[in-house]
């Protein structure tokens, strides 16, 4: 197997043993706890991207969400970084992320060059991408990479334990998928259908969120640099 494959392999294919079992109690409470920040956190998304581009209530909701994601994921009970074994050794998942981070850019931003020119899918990318445009492009920076961390720790961490092991990676991304219908944009629900399953691989992979985040922070920094000129 060449070094590439092995570390796609470890970074996607494999389960982690990190993934242990947690006591009735102890899961009924992580659910409990996931159920209400799924509830509160989709009022939010919808509220969210709703307001206007440039206005200031946009980055005080989505401050808001991420404090939501965040604060349910780590009430929920205890929640992992992850490793993998690669190459002999076990250590922390950063650069098989980044890498997979920037591939998943990569593919998006070919994708895009498409999307630009159905004029329905232009127009629903647009409606994201004006938030960025006429908003504090440093303040729309913090709350992506604040959004997307938080994001994680709660579906790839919380909901993702909560779950159990009856087929984890389908079911969150589901249910991730579901809950950024909220936000009443059909591409950024696609993106979540997709990469959802991408992301709940590497907790499988890892049995922790540093993975996803990674590859999440990534993506999410290289889309909001990348897309606006493509729609210009």
């Amino acid at each position: 197997m060449t070094g590439a494959a092995a570390a796609v392999r470890a970074a996607l294919l494999e389960h982690s043993p990190l993934d242990a079992e947690e006591t009735g109690q102890q899961l009924h409470r992580r659910r409990v706890v996931v159920a209400a920040t799924l509830v509160v956190g989709a009022v939010l998304l919808g509220f969210s991207l709703t307001t206007a581009p440039g206005d200031e209530t946009f980055y005080l909701l989505t401050s808001a969400l991420a404090a939501v994601w965040a604060v349910g994921g780590l009430l929920s009970g205890r929640l992992h970084l992850g490793r993998i074994d690669l190459l002999g050794t076990s250590r922390r998942p950063v650069l098989t992320a980044f890498a997979i981070g920037l591939a998943a850019a990569a593919v998006f931003v070919l994708g895009a060059l498409v999307v630009r020119e159905i004029e329905p899918l232009r127009h629903l990318v647009e409606k994201v991408l004006d938030h960025a445009r006429r908003g504090n492009l440093a303040l729309i920076t913090v709350v992506t990479v604040a959004n997307g961390i938080a994001e994680e720790i709660f579906f790839r961490g919380a909901l993702f334990s909560a779950i159990g092991r009856h087929r984890p990676v389908l079911i969150s991304t589901v249910i991730y998928t579901v809950v950024t219908l909220a936000s009443g944009n059909l591409m950024l629900t696609f993106a979540a259908a997709s990469l959802g399953g991408v992301w709940g691989l590497q907790r499988r992979a890892s049995g922790g969120v540093l993975a996803s985040i990674i590859t999440h922070v990534t993506w999410s920094v290289i889309m909001l640099f990348a897309l606006p000129p493509l729609f210009n």
